[in-house]
C-alpha cells in the first residue's frame, strides 16, 4: 500500500534539506524514524529516503519542489504492514520541528 502526503509550505529553503539535517544530527530518531539515502544536495530534483525504525516499519520517499513550495511524501509498506504508525510519525514529525512552514497536510491513498 501507498500514502502519498503533500505539504504546502510557507516560501523558504527546502524542507526536504532541513529534514536531511534533522538526520544527520539523530532528530529523526526521537519520532521513530532515519536517513536511510538521499541525492547529492544542490541537484534536481532532490530526493531523500527515510525509513521507520522496528516499531515502525515501512519507507518515506521525500521530493521537494521549490517553485511551489510543496513537500511530497510517498509512504510505502510492504505485505500486510499498515502504514498508519509511520505516517503517523512523520506528519508528527513535520508538525513538531517544522510548524511555522506547514500551512496543509493532505493524504492520499495510491494502489
Amino acid at each position: 500500500m501507498q500514502i502519498v502526503i503533500s505539504v504546502i509550505c510557507s516560501s523558504g529553503t527546502s524542507l526536504r534539506n532541513a529534514i536531511a539535517k534533522d538526520g544527520k544530527a539523530d532528530k529523526l530518531e526521537t519520532f521513530q524514524m532515519r536517513l536511510d539515502k538521499m541525492q547529492t544536495p544542490g541537484r534536481q530534483p532532490g530526493w531523500l529516503k527515510l525509513r521507520g525504525t522496528d516499531r515502525t516499519r515501512g519507507a518515506i520517499n521525500i521530493v521537494w519542489d521549490s517553485p511551489t513550495n510543496l513537500l511530497t511524501a510517498r509512504v510505502v509498506t510492504r505485505g500486510s504492514t499498515r502504514p498508519s504508525p509511520i505516517v503517523g510519525d512523520f506528519v508528527n514529525y513535520l508538525l513538531t520541528r517544522h510548524g511555522p512552514r506547514v500551512k496543509a497536510i493532505t493524504t492520499a491513498i495510491v494502489d
